[in-house]
């Protein structure tokens, strides 16, 4: 099954769908990733304060697939903006990963209230890294409109996706927006609010009518809006079932059905990225 590709704003091309390896535990990343692999993912998210590079990077290794058929993505340690300790956390990455060009890096969090509120020097720290052809493209996470309004203002360089917390329950559309607006691709992380979806009766009944699952159904209503996904299974089936979104389409009426189901601010299952300030011990 062929997956969209989405062209970021520096002419590369990324696959729409992506297997995100978030709260995969180390020791199971590997056979995870691997699964996915063989089912048709070419795009595979993790982070530095995953854990599980190492695991992502074996199973690359293992799948014998070109490296120019796959897409990887990490994020920097929010104990590592400081731009020395970016650069050497980013060469550790590439170590660990078993690559010698990552297709995307991001700032995993703005931190506002930390590093004195600086965290434009640690973007022109990553964009180095696209000078240096070490990193195919950069951007950010959970960076609310103000911190992108800021990062472009001062250093001239739009990241090339923001990584933020989207799902029916809380659709952070000003985000999306800011994004939008900058020329920045939307990527979802918890696209279904860690399952917090699954149970609601406007989707179950719209994934009663095309023969899908919940999951299915949440996961299509993002690719119809464009966003970049990546759900994340240990389970072969469920990370099968993810996969097979691209044989249905929902309406124009069933994709604003379900996003009438936003809560704001009282949906999100995450932190709130002007306060969150947690650095890893």
């Amino acid at each position: 099954m062929s997956v969209p590709t989405i062209t970021l704003n520096n002419q590369t091309t990324i696959p729409q769908l992506g297997f995100g390896t978030y709260q995969v535990p180390p020791e199971d990343t590997a056979a995870a990733v691997s699964t996915a692999l063989e089912i048709g993912y070419r795009h595979i998210d993790t982070a530095q304060m995953y854990q599980n590079e190492a695991g992502v990077g074996e199973a690359i290794k293992a799948s014998g697939l070109p490296r120019e058929e796959l897409w990887i993505t990490s994020k920097l340690n929010n104990g590592f903006h400081r731009p020395d300790d970016a650069r050497r956390s980013f060469d550790e990455t590439l170590e660990k990963l078993g690559v010698d060009v990552i297709d995307l890096f991001l700032i995993h969090w703005p931190l506002p209230t930390r590093y004195d509120g600086d965290y434009v020097s640690t973007w022109r720290a990553l964009t180095e890294l696209v000078d240096q052809g070490r990193a195919r493209a950069v951007g950010v996470s959970n960076f609310q409109p103000a911190h992108l309004d800021r990062i472009v203002a001062e250093t001239g360089v739009v990241p090339a996706v923001n990584q933020i917390e989207v799902h029916p329950y809380f659709c952070n559309e000003e985000a999306r927006a800011a994004s939008i607006r900058h020329g920045i691709e939307v990527e979802a992380w918890s696209p279904i609010a860690q399952g917090a979806v699954l149970d609601d009766a406007v989707i179950g009944r719209i994934a009663e009518a095309h023969g899908k699952t919940p999951a299915q159904v949440t996961l299509r209503w993002h690719v119809e809006r464009g966003d970049i996904v990546f759900p994340k299974s240990v389970t072969e089936q469920r990370i099968r079932e993810n996969f097979d979104i691209f044989d249905f389409s929902l309406s124009v009426d069933e994709v604003a059905e379900i996003s009438a189901l936003d809560r704001g601010a009282a949906g999100r299952t995450g932190p709130d990225p002007d306060t969150f300030d947690y650095i890893p011990s």
